[in-house]
């Protein structure tokens, strides 16, 4: 299969047509702005039409005819896919040099995964790891992530997922608020504190709630606006340790809290949700000796906590 005939031009023109301006695809390119216009000029000499209504003042310099708009979606497709090529020729002489390289939220790489990371190292001890705690999704097509660990339904984009564990969600706080004026025996003795919110996730329509654990046992939930909104889970528990409130517990994330007995489950029930932790890759990736070891290591920790690593009962 050959290369298409003036690459530069047809990566000129994407560039101009996400950007549409010269200017600004110039600046990406790192070219000037009068090369990206003769590229783009000489394309549509060779393709016998234009590409772009061009304006001498106004908001909109740069619009795209019908044809160009037409032809666009598969353009960009073409560089997506010599993107990921390139990244797959990096990823395959880096990982023979580095390891894995493995991202992670902070909160469930600092609760669930780094307290378990002895074992694997025991068992594959010629494997290097580098841990990227990060909160926002990483970019896999840059090739430099071999493994994610995401929290979701399962469904991302161009990768492969592999389930490992799930969360489930109850109330938790510091001993100290089970005695006092108020003590937290019963759900509705909530009325009395401050409810803890982390909306970490919020973004994710199945991500469960106060107002989610209300409805699941029946009761009429207070008035769930009120309280505190957090956007870090690790400082959310860390809050309610220190007595602040009461926190929706998810099981990954507080079990040893309330195994060492900084937190306790003032009652339940447990809340159940859809959204669980995967481990997710490249798809040409997925047969890789070292992601599947450590995809399947992960799924065997992931069943353990799951049945071993079940958090104490409700009070």
């Amino acid at each position: 299969m050959r290369a298409p005939e003036h690459l530069n031009a047809l990566r000129a023109f994407e560039a101009a047509a996400r950007h549409l301006s010269f200017a600004m695809a110039a600046d990406e390119l790192n070219v000037t702005p009068a090369a990206v216009g003769q590229l783009v000029r000489r394309l549509e000499q060779v393709i016998g039409f234009e590409l772009f209504h061009r304006s001498q003042s106004g908001a909109a310099r740069l619009v795209l005819t019908e044809a160009a708009q037409a032809a666009l979606p598969e353009l960009r497709a073409g560089f997506e896919h010599l993107a990921s090529g390139m990244a797959r020729l990096r990823a395959a002489g880096g990982r023979r040099r580095k390891g894995l390289t493995v991202t992670v939220s902070f909160a469930f790489g600092d609760r669930w995964l780094m307290p378990r990371l002895d074992g694997f190292r025991r068992r594959y001890p010629a494997c290097e790891l580098l841990i990227d705690m990060n909160t926002n999704l990483s970019d896999f097509s840059k090739g430099d992530i071999d493994v994610g660990l995401r929290y979701g339904a399962g469904n991302w984009q161009g990768l492969s997922a592999t389930y490992i564990t799930r969360d489930s969600f109850f109330p938790v706080c510091s001993p100290g608020l089970m005695d006092g004026v108020h003590p937290l025996r019963s759900p509705e003795d909530l009325a009395h504190f401050r409810l803890i919110h982390d909306v970490s996730l919020a973004l994710l329509p199945d991500f469960r709630t106060w107002r989610d654990w209300f409805e699941n046992i029946g009761r009429k939930a207070p008035d769930t606006s009120r309280g505190l909104r957090v956007n870090d889970s690790t400082a959310a528990y860390r809050l309610a340790v220190d007595g602040g409130g009461v926190a929706l517990g998810r099981t990954t994330l507080v079990t040893q809290d309330l195994v060492e007995g900084r937190l306790v489950r003032p009652f339940g029930p447990t809340l159940e949700s859809p959204l669980a932790y995967y481990a997710v890759c490249r798809p040409q990736d997925f047969d890789d000796p070292m992601i599947a070891a450590f995809r399947d290591w992960l799924v065997e920790e992931g069943a353990r906590s799951e049945t071993d690593g079940r958090p104490p009962g409700p009070r």
